[in-house]
């Protein structure tokens, strides 16, 4: 089953962390030690992580672990490599950034010294070093290791944050924010410096400029929760309930329901206390790398979000935000299983609990462990019968095994429990719905609740509402109905999301079953071009090119498609097609009046896909606390 991801709409504080955060921006990071893992492979296996008999052998399965993006086993065998070889320089650099990414952290510190001894302006070697030594409250020597953390934008960012909170922890408050007015002439700053100068005046004692300076960073930007939470908690604690409310319900119009807003909020209608979010100095450093983490993970930049979330962590273990986060950036790096270690470690207590458990049961069955998966989900739904995301998720994990009537089951459940809330909340469970009713061949009822999704998806969210009008309109021509209707929806959708290949394919192929031969090539050709390793697509393709005659083409396309691991129905059909060709078939006209007939299967995926813009209700917060109108948690 393919979990969404939320694509959040970068804030200015996102931005200017995550226009360098790939491997040159972590303080340190030898570019070459990123060059050997590239982003996207197939996961490889390496067994029990038993360490080879030679250099060779550790060093090739480090590599091999390092591009399937394994920290763990990758961590292992730099561990045996570098004591075969411990004057390697370059070998005990990549065993020092695989054992943080894996949090073998007293094992990097120990790394990181002998790094710092060859080379003592190694950034990232300084950098963990200095956070050791915030951890243990040895404030002047963290801030040499931080002098010495190296150059550029985003490195004088973290070395100047980290910095005035040691000065804070050493209890001199003035020099601490002095230290972080030096933040000045990137266009981003402002914001960030003001939230950690809010955050270090609260925590000094000067609840005055700490409210003046957390006002000007939520002024700055109301669409990212941590800014919205540390201001709100600053203004209850000093009994402006009501200023923290109305932040709090401004953002939950943003980005509805989100576990900690609907936490705080009902804590504040009740009469509770909330607490500041940050109260000492450590825990300032941890929020730091946080953010720095947090951004890194929205854009994309896995292995230094996980390094920067490990030394969050490691000075803050309760943060159960960044515990969040590490967890979903695991999953992005297709470790599933790290992943629910991660999840599995946020606190019983904690408003994100809930999210953490559902994403647990999801992954489990993405894992193969069907009866885990039931079983993690049944206790969820058990201590929360009447949550709606928790009955989605049974619902998706339903749909995903293709029992599409308990799936839609599922969705009815849950959209019974909306109740008086706004329906805008919840249209991917619309959405949902449809999609398994029209697996089940219920297409009325399919059809009314994507039309209902359709005008529930916000406009500010054209991503997602481009993947709702792509299965509206395709099914529609797949059906043969509504022909000028679907082509309105199908060409709206390509032209919101040009660059999505699933929704190109979807036009074009919508083109073939008109009979429009020349429109499918371009278009196929286009799709192909985006998603080049899609069986599907290259089938389609190869269709298009029989009909426009280029035969010898169609029949490469077909031979390429079967090279891909279509699905065994999907292989059989091509291989019919390589044996013999594409049956002969009169040309349709392309108009409502006179609609094409069926020449091939429909390309409706079972298991659709929303855009990264459109999260599932079930979904955890995300990997970073940027707000977006959006749906779901």
């Amino acid at each position: 089953m393919t979990k969404q991801r939320a694509r959040r709409t970068p804030s200015a504080l996102a931005l200017l962390i995550a226009a360098g955060m790939g491997p040159s921006l972590a303080p340190g990071l030898a570019p070459g030690a990123l060059a050997a893992q590239p982003k996207e492979t197939a996961s490889v296996p390496v067994g029990d992580y038993e360490p080879a008999e030679s250099l060779e052998g550790n060093f090739l399965s480090a590599y091999i672990a390092g591009a399937a993006r394994d920290t763990t086993a990758a961590a292992t065998f730099y561990r045996e490599a570098v004591r075969a070889d411990p004057r390697n320089a370059e070998l005990v650099e990549r065993a020092f950034i695989s054992l943080l990414a894996d949090g073998a952290l007293p094992d990097a510190f120990r790394t990181a010294e002998k790094l710092v001894a060859r080379d003592p302006t190694n950034g990232l070697a300084n950098l963990s070093l200095g956070v050791r030594q915030i951890k243990a409250g040895q404030w002047a020597a963290a801030r040499q290791n931080f002098s010495r953390s190296g150059r550029g934008a985003a490195t004088d960012l973290t070395a100047t944050l980290l910095t005035a909170w040691s000065y804070a922890g050493a209890g001199d408050g003035k020099k601490a924010l002095d230290t972080v007015a030096k933040l000045r002439g990137e266009r981003y700053y402002n914001t960030f410096r003001d939230y950690h100068a809010g955050l270090i005046a609260a925590v000094t004692g000067d609840d005055k400029e700490a409210e003046a300076r957390l006002k000007a960073a939520y002024d700055g930007d109301r669409n990212t929760l941590r800014i919205v939470d540390a201001y709100a908690r600053q203004e209850a604690s000093m009994g402006h309930t009501d200023v923290a409310i109305q932040a709090y319900t401004e953002f939950d119009q943003l980005s509805p329901r989100h576990p900690l807003v609907r936490d705080a909020l009902d804590k504040l209608k009740a009469g509770k206390p909330l607490g500041k979010l940050v109260t000492n100095a450590q825990d300032g450093a941890a929020e730091v790398l946080y953010g720095l983490g947090s951004a890194g993970s929205t854009q994309g930049d896995e292995l230094p979000a996980v390094i920067y979330l490990r030394l969050a962590l490691y000075l803050n273990p309760d943060h159960a935000l960044a515990r969040l986060t590490l967890a979903d950036t695991l999953d992005r790096m297709k470790q599933p299983e790290r992943a629910n270690e991660a999840y599995a470690q946020i606190p019983a207590n904690s408003p994100l609990k809930l999210n953490s458990d559902i994403q647990i049961g999801l992954n489990l069955e993405q894992m193969g462990k069907s009866d885990e998966a039931v079983a993690q989900l049944s206790a969820a739904e058990k201590a929360h019968p009447d949550d709606i995301d928790v009955i989605t998720a049974l619902g998706n994990v339903q749909r995903a095994r293709k029992q599409y009537d308990d799936a839609a089951a599922s969705y009815t459940r849950a959209i019974d429990l909306i109740g008086d809330r706004p329906l805008s909340n919840y249209w991917t469970t619309f959405y949902f719905r449809g999609v398994a009713y029209e697996r089940a061949k219920q297409w009325p009822k399919a059809e009314a609740d994507l039309k209902k999704a359709l005008s529930l998806v916000p406009d500010s969210q054209p991503a997602a509402k481009a993947q709702v009008m792509n299965y509206l309109g395709y099914s529609w021509v797949d059906q043969n109905m509504n022909i000028d209707e679907a082509f309105k929806l199908l060409q709206q959708a390509a032209d919101s999301a040009p660059r999505d290949g699933m929704i190109v394919d979807s036009l074009g192929w919508a083109y073939y079953r008109l009979g429009r031969w020349d429109d499918a090539v371009r278009e196929l050709e286009k799709a192909v071009e985006l998603k080049p390793g899609d069986p599907t697509i290259n089938d389609h393709l190869g269709d298009a090119y029989w009909r426009s005659g280029r035969r010898l083409e169609g029949k490469f396309q077909w031979q390429h498609a079967k090279d891909l691991n279509p699905e065994p129905d999907d292989l059989a059909k091509i291989n019919e097609k390589l044996k013999d060709g594409l049956p002969e078939t009169s040309k349709p006209t392309a108009t409502a009046e006179n609609p094409a007939a069926p020449v091939a299967a429909p390309h409706n995926p079972e298991n659709p896909e929303l855009p990264k813009g459109a999260p599932q209700p079930h979904e955890a917060p995300g990997a970073a606390d940027k707000a977006k109108p959006k749906t779901g948690g």
